[in-house]
């Protein structure tokens, strides 16, 4: 079967099975076997995919997770469920990490910050701030899991700032045969680069120590109207022009519909006015999909607040983004993403059909293994489409060819069709990491469809 017609026969948003990261699920119950009725189906956030695994654990230490580990079979960690694919899936048992969660320890020698790898962002940046520290950058939703979300190198943005995993000074890690594995930088850095985009293959995260500073205020600026010509003559100044910025277009009339603008607060900083490279001032709090309300949108029009209630674009106690969609995200390297770009605004009559909206972020180069941004800076190019599963996989499969000769590389967590020979070619170190993955986990324990599709090739 051609590659094409497999994704789409496994798009099915009504009868998909989950059997490739591009699949949509939302099984029926004969395909989700007689001893699961429709009540316990467990859903990813989205409501595009229905998890295969048969049973759920959630263990509340570490020494239940060895226990799991050691009893079961195929096995899979799950964190908040904000994956778009099946990478968190398992054919058996998923082993939750929410109970694994809070602060352990702050160490303010070291500037670190110790969490059970099932706790949110947003549940202990409040009290960090508290103490007078901060990350260095969160996503645009402060609702996932520390884990989960450098697992698979999920981001926020800034020309300067590495994405989420970049943050990782140790990890606590349940191989395939029950042992705890510590692994920090001062030890061994290099194992440490190895583990943190892990991507489930590895083992179990139970804790996570991640780097802080001293806590800061950002002000959060909303644009409107950039013109496709002063991004092209701009475009390096305009993702420079904050500590964090966003573009937003729905790739329509030849305009970038919104520029987010994010900077720290300090005596220096200055009112960029009502006019940013041709983009005019918001008169209000917008969300990124103008026609929707912006009351889960985090505080805009330039009033200053904490660290963690302005780098998200989302509010913690609020539904984030708009729900009911499907996400797919491509990195390219910065030195080429403007003509990505621009080969994909040639595309735009049949992008913008099924597309809510797409961001534009930047982020910097890291030294970590099988993230997107290893060892080069790049530009990510995110697409939130409608929840048409059909019309949407036609759509990655033309993206992908344009962005092709950008040498692209695909978000792990998001839906993609990349060829696995084409995708191992991408990442230098991925050799290397099927080899740790087979010594961590002899037995496979860990394997489940996405990783014998992408990683065990």
């Amino acid at each position: 079967m051609k590659r094409t017609e497999f994704i789409k026969t496994t798009m099915t948003f009504a009868t998909a099975a989950a059997l490739t990261p591009l699949a949509s699920c939302n099984m029926d119950k004969k395909k989700m076997g007689a001893e699961v009725e429709p009540p316990m189906l467990r859903k990813n956030w989205a409501g595009n995919y229905i998890y295969r695994a048969k049973n759920l654990h959630e263990p509340k230490t570490v020494k239940e997770v060895q226990t799991l580990i050691n009893k079961l079979k195929a096995q899979k960690a799950l964190g908040s469920c904000h994956c778009f694919n099946n990478i968190a899936d398992s054919p058996l048992n998923q082993i939750s990490t929410k109970n694994l969660k809070g602060v352990i320890g702050i160490d303010e020698e070291k500037m670190t910050i110790t969490v059970g790898a099932g706790t949110k962002y947003g549940d202990f940046a409040p009290e960090l701030h508290q103490k007078g520290f901060a990350l260095h950058n969160l996503a645009s939703l402060p609702h996932i899991s520390v884990a989960g979300a450098c697992a698979t190198a999920t981001h926020g943005s800034g020309v300067k700032n590495g994405n989420l995993a970049s943050s990782v000074a140790a990890v606590e890690l349940v191989s395939g045969n029950g042992e705890i594995i510590n692994i920090n930088r001062d030890t061994d850095q290099d194992m440490l680069n190895a583990v943190v985009v892990n991507l489930g293959a590895l083992g179990i995260i139970t804790k996570v120590t991640l780097d802080i500073e001293k806590t800061f205020d950002v002000r959060q600026d909303v644009f409107q109207n950039l013109t496709l010509e002063s991004l092209k003559t701009n475009f390096d100044a305009i993702l420079s022009g904050g500590y964090s910025v966003s573009l937003f277009t729905d790739w329509q009339n030849e305009l970038v519909s919104q520029v987010w603008v994010k900077r720290k607060v300090n005596d220096q900083i200055q009112d960029l006015g009502s006019d940013y490279y041709g983009a005019k001032a918001a008169e209000r709090n917008l969300h990124p999909i103008t026609e929707l309300s912006a009351e889960n949108c985090t505080e805009q029009m330039g009033v200053p607040g904490p660290w963690y209630e302005r780098l998200p674009h989302f509010k913690m106690g609020f539904t984030p983004s708009s729900g009911k969609e499907l996400q797919s995200e491509f990195f390219v390297p910065r030195e080429r993403a403007l003509d990505a770009i621009l080969a994909l605004e040639k595309k735009k009559e049949q992008i913008h059909p099924q597309l809510m909206i797409t961001e534009i972020r930047t982020i910097a180069a890291d030294n970590l293994w099988m993230s997107p941004c290893y060892l080069q800076d790049c530009v990510a190019i995110h697409f939130t489409w409608k929840q048409n599963p059909e019309e949407v996989a036609e759509l990655i499969l033309m993206i992908e060819s344009e962005l092709e000769p950008f040498l692209y590389r695909p978000h792990w967590g998001k839906l993609f069709s990349t060829d696995p020979t084409l995708l191992a070619s991408r990442y230098d170190k991925f050799h290397e990491f099927v080899a740790l993955a087979e010594g961590l986990d002899p037995n496979g324990k860990f394997k489940n469809d996405y990783l014998d599709l992408n990683i065990y090739i």
